[in-house]
């Protein structure tokens, strides 16, 4: 007993105020002070993060404070020349080993430029990553120059290069939390912000976290914190072949592949974006997260199951996840190809290995509860398109799925047609019987006067849902539209209603749209621009007031919208132009 060192001991008595750790006081625990860690952080396995504010040194905390503060002043700086503050010391951004190559910039050089004008390379080179200012400076935004986020002290060996502090891990994942919706991630926030607390070898991949907290970065432009984007999407792709190793880590780096892809494509690196996309499908489908789940599948081959009980089954949130993170990808392949004019990754034949039989994608929260219906063993795309219905076809996200189907089945049904020569019976019956198929299906919608009666994150859903439906009766007919006055008609008609759904739309749901909107209000738009262009041309002259407010709404919205997404702008300046 001689020999043990000596260790401070807090009194029995009652810790005195201000005394107990800071992690015990951010999640009010009792602390019992004990130095150098007290009891609670020692069972949680944090002795390492365990620190107390005595006034002898600056906590972690403190330093990502005070670099936070420096990085406010040095936008402020860049944003006013003239501006001069003498209380704060700036970083020196040439003063670290953190080099940057602008060689990547945004796709869309010109406002004349369309959305398939790409000049990146697909391929991730060894080469940093280019900067997001030069896509940000595209909307005339002032961008701050890189600055380093953390200083090297910040971090203790416990962390791995890719893995920031606990602090501020926790902090961009509460930013990214209310738009996880936005960019299709399907995933129990809950769980991921517990598993922040847990031994690295439990957490989700550094590939997926780096991915979540680019996302954090992006959504809050134009606040400083965007300016630090590469230094998280850099980690995303260095820590990617890594992943690919790790056969369990397989949803993580389909995940991080989508979140990867929607910000090259919402910034209108169309290359990068269409690469990463692929790359998620082909994974997806080569993992066989398309196909029913092991424990469906049993069900339905169980001895006994001829007449097939419909009974739920249990489920689980990893399956939840899991179905989730397939209809991810699905939403991404299918929307993102029609703008893309690519082909889709993810195939949907006849055979059982090539069929898409997951089930139909269900709210966290039903997962959550461990009950799911599956309904039927019938491939899911194909019956919906049959006309088949089933209960579970109808939760919120499997909705969204549903009109990316039609949006997807439009476009591709419309490349079949040839101007040249009179369409065939075969192909009417086709593009009637779809038709037919969207107006069904957006009749099962709740009408756009109820949209605020539902949660915030079923809104934003279902705005893109019904954007997506109507875009889907433009993509079909429009290529009829120019010589068939019916066509036409249909088309502007699904072009009113996507005004009526902008306007239901408040200023607060624009930073949570889904970005494929944009794509499609620049459609909406080209039928109104040709209905406009009719009416201005016409003897004796037609008032052109309606059609010029409902191009003026669209103009609003994308401009709300492009504040946030760059690959918006072109298709804006152009629609400005015409109104100007």
């Amino acid at each position: 007993m001689a020999n043990k060192p000596p260790t401070e001991k807090p009194s029995q008595a009652t810790l005195q105020r201000g005394k107990a750790c800071l992690r015990c006081r951010k999640r009010k625990m009792r602390c019992d002070g004990a130095k150098p860690a007290c009891q609670q952080c020692t069972r949680a396995k944090k002795a390492d993060a365990c620190e107390y504010d005595d006034g002898k040194g600056k906590t972690r905390t403190q330093i990502l404070r005070e670099t936070v503060a420096r990085l406010e002043q040095r936008v402020r700086e860049l944003e006013d020349p003239e501006y001069v503050s003498p209380a704060v010391t700036l970083y020196d951004p040439h003063g670290h080993a953190h080099s940057r190559s602008g060689s990547s910039g945004s796709s869309f050089g010109s406002p004349d430029s369309s959305y398939l004008s790409v000049s990146h390379s697909p391929f991730v080179s060894d080469s940093p990553v280019s900067t997001p200012s030069e896509s940000w400076q595209l909307q005339g935004v002032p961008s701050p120059s890189p600055a380093p986020f953390i200083p090297e002290a910040f971090y203790d060996e416990s962390q791995t290069p890719f893995q920031p502090p606990f602090e501020l891990g926790q902090m961009l994942l509460e930013i990214f939390a209310p738009h996880h919706f936005q960019c299709g991630l399907g995933i129990h926030i809950g769980n991921l912000r517990d598993s922040l607390n847990l031994p690295l070898s439990e957490q989700r991949h550094p590939v997926l976290m780096n991915a979540i907290y680019l996302w954090a970065c992006f959504i809050s432009r134009p606040e400083p914190l965007c300016q630090h984007e590469d230094h998280y999407l850099r980690h995303a792709l260095e820590s990617l072949p890594e992943a690919l190793r790790l056969p369990d880590k397989t949803m993580d780096v389909i995940q991080a592949s989508c979140l990867i892809s929607m910000y090259f494509l919402a910034n209108g690196r169309l290359l990068e974006g269409s690469y990463h996309a692929s790359a998620a499908a082909a994974l997806a489908v080569q993992s066989g997260f398309h196909g029913r789940a092991s424990r469906d599948i049993q069900a339905l081959s169980s001895p006994g199951t001829e007449g097939f009980d419909h009974k739920p089954l249990k489920w689980d949130v990893r399956d939840g996840e899991r179905i989730l993170t397939f209809w991810q990808v699905y939403n991404l392949d299918r929307c993102w190809s029609v703008i893309l004019r690519k082909p889709f990754i993810i195939p949907d034949g006849p055979a059982i290995w090539n069929s898409i039989r997951c089930p139909w994608p269900q709210p966290m929260s039903a997962y959550e509860s461990g009950h799911v219906d599956t309904d039927s063993p019938l491939p899911t795309i194909q019956a919906f398109l049959e006309g088949k219905v089933t209960s579970s076809g109808f939760s919120i996200p499997a909705l969204r799925v549903k009109a990316s189907t039609l949006f997807a089945q439009a476009d591709a049904l419309s490349k079949n047609w040839d101007p040249r020569s009179k369409p065939v019976a075969q192909f009417t019956e086709e593009v009637q019987a779809l038709e037919h198929s969207i107006a069904l299906f957006l009749s099962a919608l709740i009408p756009p006067s109820q949209l605020d009666s539902v949660l915030p994150e079923d809104k934003h859903v279902l705005i893109a849902t019904y954007t997506l439906a109507h875009s889907a009766i433009i993509q079909l007919l429009r290529s009829f539209a120019q010589d068939d006055v019916s066509s036409f008609s249909k088309c502007l008609h699904a072009a009113r209603s996507s005004v009526i759904i902008i306007k239901h739309t408040s200023d607060g749901d624009f930073a949570f749209l889904d970005p494929i909107v944009g794509p499609c209000w620049w459609s909406v738009a080209e039928i109104l621009i040709r209905q406009l262009d009719t009416l201005e041309t016409t003897w004796p002259l037609m008032d052109t007031t309606e059609v010029r407010t409902e191009l003026a709404t669209i103009a609003y919205a994308m401009t709300s919208l492009s504040s946030r997404f760059p690959i918006i702008g072109p298709a804006l300046s152009k629609l400005q132009k015409r109104l100007a």
